[in-house]
């Protein structure tokens, strides 16, 4: 039978408002042993991550393990396009234990999760294996994760798609989120960001609008 294509997203995609981001211990002491991911790029992408997730409008939690007596304090980078918003500190390594966390999700209600953080394979796969067990549909951001060596993370990223979860990119998931050129709204936001912390794709923006005025769409 043949198949009719129509102009329309596929039910696989993120929208800003179908799903609660959670970014998990992006703190000091995590960050020393993470050898995966340069800290550079790590703090670029998660500041990616926070950044879309803020103009977007999408419904987040932040949350630290043990910030007062040994990870210290959350990268800036994550916390400042969320002023005056509570981290939700924890004493379980895997967030999906943490009684206010879960609250807060449901409380949010969104039947999509996406996670980044730090360790992957301990306080990202935890959450990630857990929520997919209870029926939600997990989205793992893996370049705005970092684990202590690269084996650690892509052994963690390889369990996690074995049990469902969908992997994707800091530039992605920004990309994902505006997804059409004419949503004039947030057209300044995504190419803001996109400037600011997309890396070469940022500069390419950069040089086209000074060179020639270019407009993507």
């Amino acid at each position: 039978m043949a198949l009719t294509a129509t102009p329309t997203p596929g039910k696989l995609l993120l929208s800003p408002a179908d799903h609660t981001l959670i970014m998990i211990d992006f703190q000091s002491q995590m960050a020393f042993a993470t050898k995966s991911i340069d800290p550079v790029a790590l703090r670029n992408n998660a500041a990616l991550v926070a950044s879309a997730a803020a103009g977007f409008g999408v419904s987040t939690i932040l949350t630290t393990v043990a910030e007062k007596s040994f990870s210290g304090p959350m990268f800036s980078e994550v916390t400042e396009p969320f002023p005056g918003q509570a981290l939700l500190d924890r004493t379980s390594m895997n967030t999906w234990e943490d009684a206010a966390v879960i609250a807060e999700v449901n409380r949010i209600g969104k039947p999509r999760i996406v996670l980044a953080g730090l360790w992957t394979s301990v306080c990202i796969v935890g959450p990630a294996l857990s929520a997919i067990d209870q029926g939600f549909e997990v989205y793992v951001i893996a370049d705005a994760c970092g684990d202590v060596s690269t084996e650690a993370h892509e052994r963690a990223v390889e369990r996690m798609v074995q049990a469902g979860a969908r992997p994707m990119t800091s530039l992605q998931y920004l990309l994902e989120l505006q997804r059409d050129w004419a949503r004039g709204e947030t057209y300044e936001l995504t190419t803001g960001i996109a400037k600011k912390f997309g890396g070469g794709y940022g500069l390419g923006i950069i040089y086209a609008k000074t060179m020639f005025g270019a407009h993507e769409g």
